[in-house]
């Protein structure tokens, strides 16, 4: 996930903030097809906690592990509509586990969303993004926006935010990939030896006569280290074994 910041890794699949107006109008208004659902819940901490769910997925594109980690002007907002005076009530529904992953799945199958792993959706997904890594210009962050916008206008249940910068970044390795053999076979066909004389031109002659560089560094490295053993062991213990990461 090295193209996102903390912070983004962080918001991802969560409420970055109270909602908006617009926001809560869009995401969070009950019609009567979501009323009918939650009416079969008997207890009003269930009705609340189920009506969180359903509107939790909407917005945010995922079921969270605790429902209840919204901003409480939302708990409000739902409240008012299924005409329960106390919203603290609320704080029971995460009581028993169980009852959480069962709404979740009855959400699920009632409002068409699919999960991350689906075969078939699966499919359309790395269509749409290696398509896109192809076709657009634009950063990791973008891509990775872009296909988070695909998963959610399509109900597809968003998955764990490194499995998906990991297929965002191996989509833009194949459309790199893929590019540089395009200009490699563009240039080749226009001229068989131009590949050849592109790569020459990156080479760096040496001086006629002159020692390489990195023999005189060798040598100098050589003679520092017989003066100074002890500054040179030192500074090797303490310098990394491997390369960062």
């Amino acid at each position: 996930m090295e193209f996102l910041s903390d912070e983004q890794a962080e918001a991802y699949g969560t409420f970055a903030g109270e909602p908006t107006r617009p926001e809560l109008e869009r995401f969070f208004f009950l019609d009567d097809v979501d009323r009918d659902l939650i009416a079969l819940r008997r207890m009003e901490h269930h009705r609340l906690g189920f009506a969180l769910q359903m509107c939790t997925v909407r917005h945010v594109g995922l079921f969270l592990e605790d429902p209840l980690t919204m901003p409480w002007p939302v708990i409000e907002h739902l409240a008012v509509q299924l005409g329960i005076g106390d919203p603290s009530v609320v704080k029971r529904y995460t009581e028993r586990r169980q009852t959480l992953y069962d709404h979740a799945w009855e959400i699920r199958d009632a409002y068409g969303y699919h999960p991350y792993g689906d075969d078939e959706w699966g499919r359309r997904f790395r269509t749409f993004l290696h398509g896109r890594a192809w076709t657009h210009a634009e950063g990791p962050k973008a891509l990775f926006d872009h296909a988070v916008g695909w998963l959610r206008r399509r109900r597809v249940l968003l998955p764990g935010v490194s499995v998906l910068a990991r297929q965002v970044s191996e989509a833009r390795k194949v459309a790199e990939k893929r590019l540089h053999a395009t200009v490699a076979g563009a240039a080749r066909r226009a001229d068989p030896a131009l590949p050849g004389d592109l790569v020459a031109t990156l080479k760096t002659p040496e001086a006629r006569g002159s020692r390489s560089w990195s023999g005189c560094a060798g040598r100098r490295r050589g003679r520092r280290a017989r003066r100074s053993p002890a500054r040179w062991s030192g500074w090797t213990s303490w310098a990394p074994t491997g390369s960062g990461g």
